[in-house]
């Protein structure tokens, strides 16, 4: 199965939003590890000031208190007004505390004694010494707080990138969709382009990049125009202007054969008769060529299916008084109206039958089939065996595994007329339970 190709849009837009999101998301995971810093600077300028600014304080409110064993536990006045992050605990040299918050506990922070900033598990504690190193006052701050601090900031950095980031997929796209239409048009105004439509392409509003691309392929589309037509007027005519000697001289050597003897000018004349014979079935094989390529598939006006498969089947069946031929009809009562020349469809059914007389295997009868799904089948048992791909019938001068004579041109020219149609020419082959090889050809207007 051919895989279908990218779109220029899609991946415009889907690599512009990834890179969108990519450089966003590292632009914030570095503004995160910045901000991250410069917010443990901030809490450790704030401890080490609040600090300070508390040990006066405190050691005043300890000089003023009883000594005693247990330490005093300072109670704060409005405890449920805000988040009480920092505590602090007043130690002696001993490091027995004599004095703490009310949201801390007596036991001793495990930080030394010593000044300065430590790291005891889940706390920031600065330590100042005062009255000649003999008391110490730490300030622990809670690292959860710093890592909430943190978390939020980052939040609110990554939330917009969930709201914008979709809303950038849609400029993106809406860009790269107006920037890419001209591409788009262009594709589709060169796929249209084919044997039976060679019209140069007229495009004024391309942009810089691709204004050259329509003279060029103009020019290559007038020379195939040409090189085709040439082709097509030397089959033509070499078809027509062989068809009108070879019929005399095919004639005059039918009179030569009926009045010679047994003898072996007799037997040389049959030779070059038969040797007329398929000089003259490749010249009509031609002219229907010519005529395929030429595109006499397309009609203006609809013709009906059914009717048009009973008048090439009568004139066939008179032409070849002695094939055997089984006819299978199961279609509707309606006429089946559909967009197809009648001389088109001619050769392409006739040249199916032609092939099932000449490639069949012999006092085997040929089974067609006209069916309600606006198909035509016909079917042949074959002399020997089938290539595995069959497939390859349809081109030109591609012949199976045969000694009868041919040209190789019939299933072409059914593929190609069946193409202008609007229609499939479908080939299969089967090995039968008694070990024949099968060939089925369909005309399918489905």
């Amino acid at each position: 199965m051919a895989r279908k190709p990218a779109s220029l849009s899609r991946t415009l837009t889907v690599s512009l939003a990834a890179l969108l999101f990519g450089f966003w998301t590292i632009a914030v995971l570095l503004g995160i590890s910045i901000m991250r810093d410069e917010f443990d600077e901030v809490f450790d300028s704030g401890l080490q000031e609040t600090t300070e600014r508390l040990v006066p304080l405190v050691v005043d409110d300890l000089f003023r208190r009883e000594a005693r064993e247990e330490p005093y536990r300072v109670v704060d006045p409005r405890p449920d007004i805000h988040d009480q992050y920092l505590t602090y605990q007043v130690r002696d040299a001993s490091g027995r505390v004599l004095l703490h918050s009310n949201n801390v506990s007596a036991e001793p922070y495990g930080a030394p004694l010593v000044p300065g900033f430590f790291r005891d598990g889940d706390r920031r504690i600065f330590t100042v010494a005062t009255v000649s190193d003999s008391l110490f006052v730490q300030v622990a701050d809670s690292l959860d707080h710093r890592r909430e601090a943190t978390l939020e900031s980052a939040l609110a950095l990554l939330l917009p990138i969930m709201i914008l980031l979709p809303l950038g997929m849609l400029a993106i796209w809406w860009i790269v969709s107006r920037a890419t239409a001209p591409v788009a048009r262009l594709g589709d105004a060169i796929s249209e382009r084919s044997g039976a439509n060679m019209a140069p392409i007229e495009m004024a509003d391309l942009p810089a990049e691709l204004a050259a691309i329509p003279g060029s392929i103009n020019t290559l589309l007038e020379r195939l125009a040409a090189t085709l037509q040439a082709e097509r007027d030397l089959s033509a005519n070499s078809a027509h202007e062989l068809r009108t000697p070879l019929a005399g001289a095919l004639a005059q050597t039918e009179l030569l054969v009926a009045e010679l003897d047994d003898s072996a000018a007799r037997a040389r004349a049959v030779q070059v008769q038969s040797a007329l014979r398929r000089l003259s079935a490749m010249a009509e094989k031609l002219l229907q060529l010519a005529r395929a390529d030429a595109g006499i598939g397309t009609a203006t006006e609809p013709s009906d299916l059914f009717a048009l498969f009973d008048f090439v089947l009568e004139d066939f069946v008179r032409s070849h008084p002695a094939v055997e031929i089984e006819v299978t009809r199961d279609r509707p009562q309606e006429a089946v109206l559909l967009p197809i020349d009648p001389d088109a469809f001619g050769i392409a059914f006739k040249n199916l039958l032609e092939n099932a007389v000449k490639y069949g295997a012999e006092a085997r009868p040929i089974k067609v089939s006209a069916l309600a799904e606006r198909r035509i089948s016909v079917v042949n048992v074959v002399e020997g065996r089938l290539d595995e791909d069959v497939e390859q019938y349809r081109q030109r001068y591609r012949r199976g595994r045969t000694n009868q004579p041919g040209s190789g041109l019939g299933l072409a020219i059914v593929h190609r007329l069946m193409a202008q149609m609007n229609g499939r020419l479908k080939l299969r082959s089967h090995v039968a339970n008694d070990g024949e090889a099968v060939f089925e050809a369909v005309l399918d207007f489905a």
